[in-house]
């Protein structure tokens, strides 16, 4: 997959602000999306003593779900870790990976928030721009916002606020278990996210994309996969 040249990469956390500011105004947050045939998983992984990220990108059929193809790669961090910055210390690495993707993906689910962001312009928005892909965030954690009190049954979820404003949606995708929050990045409208999580849930807390992503860079990371010095991939079963 071929990305946008927006910005530089070589610039001080204050430069970086000041690109998501400039850049959350190209963002769209009504749905934009081809007919969905493939979605993308993607996560990444630190290596903090070698400096290095572990980028991943896991690539299914949709609606069923089977695994066409799966990339890694490795990358140096050349930005320092700060809060709401994330985007820059790790777009570049995810970047990398999707530009050897053979089968591009029509929706990209990221960990992390999207327009749920202090900025309005979290790494999943930014690497939805970049790439003119629609993507999604689907966090474990809240960054940012406030939000009702949840039912416990699975499918439930109530509006993520800032404020009067609506930023994402609170989802519990398994019953008695901590939700997750769901945020547009980009060319998605909320309830469309929403219902493409719903539709790629598998029973567990966090759905099978990021999920698959994040125990796929964990496995590079211990060193199950080749050489991490050598940038690998590894194709499953091509979709029928």
């Amino acid at each position: 997959m071929d990305h946008r040249r927006l910005h530089s990469w070589n610039v001080t956390p204050r430069d970086a602000a000041q690109i998501q500011l400039r850049l959350r105004s190209k963002l769209e947050l009504t749905d934009r999306l081809p007919e969905v045939r493939r979605v993308a998983g993607a996560d990444l992984a630190f290596d903090l003593d070698a400096n290095r990220a572990i980028a991943g990108v896991v690539v299914y059929s949709f609606p069923e779900m089977h695994e066409i193809e799966r990339v890694w790669g490795e990358s140096r961090i050349s930005f320092p870790y700060v809060p709401g910055l994330l985007s820059f210390r790790e777009a570049p690495a995810l970047l990398r990976v999707f530009a050897r993707i053979k089968n591009s993906p029509d929706l990209i689910f990221c960990d992390g928030h999207g327009y749920a962001h202090p900025r309005r312009f979290g790494v999943t928005s930014h690497l939805g721009l970049l790439l003119d892909t629609p993507t999604i965030g689907c966090a474990k954690s809240l960054l940012i916002g406030t939000h009702a009190s949840l039912p416990l049954e699975a499918g439930a979820w109530t509006p993520l606020r800032d404020g009067d404003e609506v930023i994402g949606a609170v989802l519990r995708t398994r019953e008695n278990v901590n939700p997750i929050y769901v945020t547009q990045g980009h060319r998605v409208s909320l309830p469309t996210a929403l219902r493409f999580v719903l539709a790629v849930l598998d029973g567990y807390r966090i759905p099978r994309p990021t999920r698959d992503a994040d125990h796929f860079v964990a496995a590079v990371k211990r060193g199950e996969y080749a050489d991490r010095r050598k940038q690998s991939s590894k194709a499953s079963r091509s979709r029928s």
